[in-house]
């Protein structure tokens, strides 16, 4: 028997984040055991810990979605940690956790807040960025069903997902978005658009007073369609490299995402020292043994 956690990220009450399921004991499954019982529980991600094998890292994660296996994913690195934590782990360094994924090794770190005690993970550099070319850029006008207008920046946002992210002008435009999810089955799509009224206010009191941005993702799901993610940690940390970088967004500030989907995630963005922190609170919400 393994120990099992399924957990909520990106929020302080259940059922209103991203769901995790994470396999604690990990050691001796095979690939195909993994990729076969990730495809069973049909969350957007399984994750399996591992010893490390990186003498600097406190432990080692496979991060799995239904039909692949991702080097690097936001939600997975918090809700692992959050659950490596709660069944008694001990990170060789006060203060930081290190987690060793595929894209190398993640710091993480402990922060609180008038709503208690989350976690924030180092964005990875990015694999790609730069903007989009033209002929993308109207291919995802097409999928989102907006005018190519409509669509006010734009970048590549590839930090082991590939995403590919576009601004709109409000937090009201992208909420009323009505995507053609059956079109494009294989773009992986981030969607942000600012929230009105509330940039000077989340700007000048570090973004701690409300969301400033809400976002949206797109990935492929089986069937050869699209699917939307209730949070996304993997995009959010990417978004903020280009937003910040750009002057499009302050040092720090609050995103939300999963509106859309009656969920309520609130992803927590803060550079500190050169590096860009993304943090999120997590809730246990499944505790138990698994037979695998």
């Amino acid at each position: 028997m393994r120990r099992f956690a399924q957990v909520d990220v990106f929020t302080d009450t259940a059922l209103r984040g991203n769901a995790l399921a994470v396999v604690l004991d990990g050691d001796g499954l095979s690939d195909a055991q993994m990729a076969a019982f990730a495809n069973w529980t049909q969350l957007s991600e399984t994750t399996f810990v591992l010893p490390p094998t990186d003498a600097q890292a406190d432990y080692r994660v496979r991060i799995f979605t239904p039909t692949v296996e991702l080097p690097f994913a936001g939600h997975p690195t918090l809700g692992t940690c959050h659950s490596w934590l709660a069944a008694g782990g001990r990170p060789r360094a006060a203060g930081h956790v290190i987690q060793q994924c595929g894209i190398g090794l993640v710091r993480i770190r402990r922060e609180t807040d008038d709503r208690g005690a989350r976690l924030a993970f180092a964005a990875p550099p990015r694999r790609r960025s730069g903007p989009l070319d033209e002929a993308t850029v109207e291919r995802i006008a097409r999928f989102l069903q907006v005018p190519r207008s409509a669509i006010v920046a734009h970048q590549h946002c590839d930090n082991g997902p590939g995403w590919k992210a576009v601004m709109l002008a409000s937090a009201d435009e992208v909420l009323a978005l009505e995507p053609r999810l059956a079109s494009e089955p294989d773009l992986e799509i981030g969607v942000v658009g600012p929230v009105a009224g509330k940039v000077g206010v989340v700007g000048a009191h570090g973004g701690d007073t409300g969301p400033m941005f809400e976002v949206r993702a797109f990935f492929p799901a089986p069937g050869g369609t699209l699917a939307e993610d209730p949070v996304t940690g993997s995009l959010n940390a990417a978004l903020a490299q280009w937003l910040i970088g750009e002057g499009l967004a302050p040092p720090n500030y609050v995103a939300a995402q999963g509106t859309a989907l009656g969920r309520a995630g609130r992803v927590y963005v803060r550079r500190d020292s050169g590096d860009v922190w993304i943090g999120g609170h997590s809730v246990t919400c499944i505790e138990g043994t698994l037979a695998l």
